[in-house]
């Protein structure tokens, strides 16, 4: 096959040896499968901005730290220079979850390299030794969706106990290795502590899973481990092995709609303070 330019830097650095074939096409990355001396692997790589469909909303880069000052004064301004830095900062968010989940204990394809934009990983197997298929193309049995389903809801734990949010997991991100679900799929990966829209992303993770796995297992779709987990986490008491149940009691104490709107006014004025500070600076 052709070999697309963007690997080319890597064969020319002796990082891969050879590019076998096309593994899929996202909406953010096309991956390839890639030989790496007697290993088989995949590399990813990433889209411009321009030629994705997934955008870069607000609601995942909140609060994501940039080291380089000149950097956030330039990704602030949107100047070509700030989006260069800001799709490069996109980039490396997925590198910089995988290798802290995999430390973590989270089920993810290890990562070895990030190069020109390319990001070098683990191509995880199915029991027949080929690539692994993705969960929405596969049927389970009743028994097969609550197990997968278990599983996975104790790798959402591990991440939140490693401070980190999927925020776009579901049955079209995981994959099903042959020792059980893989999740992949993180440059939209946020900061739990960090993130102002953490919550609703981690209830929206559990519900996609929820949703999925309810369709051959309906009972499931009985239960609230999202909002039962971010309540253990906000509370300080998640940890790996925590019980879950599935339940989750309701409050039933009236909203302060007073504290919420001078909550909702102070985070504007602080807003726009930071904006002119920023601007004052550049």
């Amino acid at each position: 096959m052709k070999i697309p330019k963007r690997l080319e830097p890597l064969l020319e650095d002796g990082l891969i040896d050879d590019v076998t074939r096309q593994l899929m096409s996202g909406k953010e990355a096309m991956v390839f499968v890639v030989r790496c001396g007697d290993e088989v692997r995949c590399a990813k790589v990433y889209k411009e901005a321009n030629k994705r469909s997934f955008r870069q909303s607000v609601d995942y880069t909140e609060n994501r730290k940039v080291k380089n000052s000149r950097q956030a004064r330039a990704m602030a301004k949107g100047t070509r220079y700030g989006r260069e830095a800001q799709e490069a900062a996109w980039q490396s968010a997925e590198v910089d979850a995988l290798y802290r989940l995999a430390a973590a204990g989270v089920r993810v394809p290890t990562p070895y390299n990030f190069h020109s934009g390319v990001l070098l990983m683990e191509l995880v197997t199915g029991e027949d030794g080929n690539a692994a298929p993705r969960l929405n193309d596969v049927d389970f049995t009743p028994e097969e969706a609550r197990t997968h389903f278990q599983t996975l809801l104790r790798q959402v734990v591990l991440m939140l106990c490693a401070g980190v949010i999927h925020g776009d997991l579901s049955e079209f991100n995981i994959l099903l290795g042959s020792e059980g679900p893989v999740i992949i799929d993180l440059p939209q990966a946020v900061d739990a502590a960090g993130n102002n829209h953490a919550p609703d992303m981690l209830e929206r993770d559990v519900a996609n899973l929820t949703g999925y796995f309810g369709r051959f297992a309906p009972d499931l779709l009985k239960t609230e481990y999202g909002k039962e987990i971010w309540a253990l986490y906000e509370h300080g008491e998640l940890h790996p092995e925590v019980p879950l149940t599935g339940c989750f009691a309701h409050s039933t104490k009236p909203v302060d709609l007073d504290s919420v709107f001078r909550e909702i006014d102070d985070a504007r004025a602080e807003d726009e303070a930071r904006r002119l500070r920023m601007l004052e600076a550049g």
